[in-house]
């Protein structure tokens, strides 16, 4: 087989499993750029192997994706450490079929990528890839360089953080559109009671802009303070606001324009009917992958 075609097989393999890799990368590094940068580090790694001493392409490429995205992953958390404001995951627009697979659109939320935050580098990799993607241990000690002791005691130390942590399930996806129909209206409209109606008691809204948009610093908890924020900030600034239902990391929420304009992406938590957590992406630099679906998959 010549350079050409060692090529073109080789493309055609990533290809198939480009998906997966993309998922891998974005769960590990809550940055669809980033995502998209270790896919090329990827990419350009795998083409240089003879794969036709690989066994198993799709644990070869999980374990070159999962080592690039550790390396930036170290990078980026000292970043985030100098981060003005609250930081949030960058929003991906996703498809009904992300939203039907409640284990995937659980492992891709707003909600649980924040509480990965706060896991290490390490631990991150490692229980994305045990508990989302199911991957044996003595794989996961392939691609993060332990050994398969070390990599089960940190699956169960990561594992054990994140369940204290983890929210609760959210409901089904038709209480949670009715729920964020109801948000929609209240929002539009500048309703405050019609605000507290579908907010729950202990609601966290979390607000990102990056420095460069106007954000709230610090959660806002409660209904009544999430209720008066929102109301306030639109009549503060006399906007005409309109707000446009997408999917968003597997879940409901809302495209909102002012005067015509994106300013951002929210994304919706329900539970028991009512609205939870609130995540508004206001970063004009974390809003450039939202002009399609982004297909995400577990195999």
């Amino acid at each position: 087989m010549d350079s050409a075609d060692r090529t073109a097989e080789a493309t055609e393999t990533f290809v198939a499993h480009r998906g997966l890799l993309f998922t891998v990368a974005y769960e590990m590094l809550g940055s669809a750029a980033d995502a998209d940068d270790v896919l090329q580090e990827t990419w350009l790694r795998w083409v240089a192997v003879d794969t036709s001493a690989v066994g198993d392409p799709r644990a070869y490429l999980v374990r070159i994706t999962t080592r690039q995205a550790l390396n930036r992953l170290r990078s980026v958390k000292r970043r985030r450490e100098a981060y003005v404001g609250s930081w949030l995951p960058e929003p991906l627009l996703t498809a009904p079929d992300v939203a039907a697979d409640v284990e995937l659109a659980e492992s891709v939320s707003m909600a649980l990528m924040l509480v990965l935050e706060t896991l290490s580098p390490t631990e991150r990799a490692v229980f994305v890839l045990r508990e989302v993607f199911g991957f044996g241990y003595d794989e996961i000690a392939d691609a993060v360089g332990k050994t398969s002791g070390a990599v089960h005691q940190i699956a169960h130390r990561a594992r054990r953080h994140v369940e204290a942590r983890r929210p609760r399930r959210s409901v089904t996806a038709g209480q949670a559109e009715a729920a964020a129909a109801a948000f929609r209206r209240a929002l539009e409209g500048r309703d405050l009671q019609g605000l507290l109606d579908v907010l729950a008691p202990d609601v966290v809204a979390i607000s990102d802009g990056g420095g460069i948009k106007q954000a709230s610093p610090r959660p806002v908890v409660g209904a009544g303070k999430v209720a008066r924020f929102i109301v306030g900030g639109l009549t503060k600034h006399d906007v005409v606001v309109t707000a446009v239902p997408v999917a968003v990391n597997g879940g409901p929420g809302l495209a909102l324009h002012a005067n015509g304009e994106l300013d951002g992406v929210m994304a919706l938590r329900v539970e028991e009917h009512r609205i939870t957590g609130l995540y508004y992406v206001r970063n004009p630099n974390k809003l450039t992958h939202l002009d399609a679906e982004t297909p995400l998959t577990l195999l």
